[in-house]
């Protein structure tokens, strides 16, 4: 006879500690006289879509899912790890178990709301209830707007909402452990090897999940510096939830507004792709996709492979490209001069970045790129064109981090600069000009 049982489904949350959706999951079993199934899908939606088979974050996934494994072993229980398409997982899930409900925690990209939708339809002609509960963000959705029910659009006005409402109670951590009795009991069962998903093993060393207290005292003056190490490194965590975001909100209040700042940005942009979900390929200004982009496929792959001759983009691309990371001053240069300098759709470099960036989130990723390409809704206004010589001179001046990641840099085999930057800027303000005159 099949135990009942509520089944948690992990996905951006690789945690036990302070996990909203887990928590809750835990104490109505506790209340109700059930238990509680650990439950992760290996997405095949999403791995089958991935560009190569050796992928770090796959990597990193993999290694949460053996850590929280042997967490919950230690409590008597068992993750369950499913390789396949989620809708067929739970057909099959709901053969094994007595399922009483499914808890899980919010996701709010667009295909991820359409792969919950299709779950919730279905558990529904089962009979069995899908509550999702936030954890991701501090604020979500509709819980900071404007005073006529309308959500923001403008960063400084919404972060100044934001801080307004933020109190103990939005930061207090859930005491999952408290109720970590209510998990099910069952004997280990095994997680599907990297091979055995068709990815390739590799020895990463990925960076730590303990925020340096240090850092957050000194962020507000060294952040800007690619050569330090100066910001947090927690992006890859915050990603996939092997960290609360209200513990790290809650370390940031009390040392440094700057980089609360950055964490109002991640919510503030999870909202805007709530609410717009058509900028995953569509300009928030919808204008500015009448821009006669140059799409130079030539231009593009000196780009990617750090051979523009402008040492800070440069470097910033080898760096992405072997670590999987790159320092967000840095991000903002090499945007900056994909769309403007080589007038090449910012749509192009979003997605490099998606397949790259170890810490890739979408709707952080598609914010910082329509903000480079002006064509966002907070965005740099089209005529700010970042000069890379000078924005290396003043956050690299002694040349640290480009000979870090350009050994050849001050050589013969560096290659000249491929375009000149006052010639680009000008052929950007005029390309830029014209399609906002044509389409007034």
């Amino acid at each position: 006879m099949k135990t009942p049982v509520i089944l948690f489904w992990f996905r951006r949350d690789l945690r036990l500690d302070d996990n909203g959706g887990l928590y809750q999951a835990l104490k109505n079993a506790s209340a109700s006289g059930l238990s509680v199934q650990p439950l992760f899908i290996f997405d095949t939606t999403i791995l089958d879509a991935l560009t190569s088979r050796a992928d770090k974050r796959v990597v990193f996934i993999h290694q949460a899912i053996e850590r929280l494994q042997k967490e919950l072993v230690s409590f008597g229980s068992t993750l369950d790890v499913r390789h396949g398409e989620p809708l067929a997982v739970f057909k099959a899930l709901m053969d094994e178990y007595d399922v009483q409900a499914v808890y899980a925690n919010r996701d709010y990209e667009p295909d991820a709301r359409a792969r919950d939708k299709l779950i919730y339809d279905y558990l529904g002609t089962q009979g069995v209830a899908f509550r999702a509960f936030k954890d991701h963000v501090v604020f979500e959705k509709n819980e900071v707007m404007k005073a006529d029910g309308q959500p923001y659009t403008v960063f400084t006005p919404y972060s100044k909402k934001w801080l307004s409402l933020l109190n103990d109670f939005y930061l207090r951590s859930y005491p999952t452990i408290s109720y970590i009795e209510a998990v099910h009991r069952q004997a280990e069962r095994p997680i599907p090897t990297l091979q055995q998903l068709q990815f390739e093993p590799m020895n990463v060393t990925f960076p730590t999940k303990m925020l340096d207290l240090g850092v957050l005292d000194v962020y507000a003056e060294q952040r800007d510096y690619p050569a330090l190490s100066a910001t947090s490194r927690l992006g890859v965590h915050l990603r996939f939830g092997t960290v609360s975001i209200r513990q790290v909100a809650s370390y940031a209040q009390v040392r440094s507004s700057v980089f609360l700042n950055e964490l109002i940005w991640r919510d503030f942009y999870q909202m805007i792709l709530w609410h717009h979900p058509q900028l995953v390929n569509q300009s928030f200004k919808p204008i500015y996709d009448q821009i006669v982009w140059r799409n130079q496929s030539s231009d593009f792959s000196k780009w990617c492979a750090g051979q523009t001759g402008y040492p800070l983009v440069d470097a910033g691309m080898r760096e992405l490209n072997e670590t999987g990371f790159m320092h967000n001053r840095v991000r903002m240069v090499v945007a900056s001069f994909l769309t403007k300098h080589l007038l090449i759709d910012w749509r192009w470099g979003e997605r490099y970045f998606a397949q790259k960036l170890l810490d890739y989130d979408l709707a952080a990723n598609n914010g910082g790129w329509q903000w480079a390409a002006g064509c966002g809704c907070d965005a740099a206004p089209y005529f700010r064109v970042f000069n890379p010589t000078l924005q290396m001179k003043k956050f690299d001046p002694n040349g640290d981090y480009v000979r870090r990641w350009l050994p050849e840099f001050g050589t013969k085999d560096y290659p000249e600069p491929m375009v000149e930057h006052g010639m680009a800027r000008e052929r950007c303000l005029q390309t830029y000009a014209q399609a906002l005159k044509n389409n007034v």
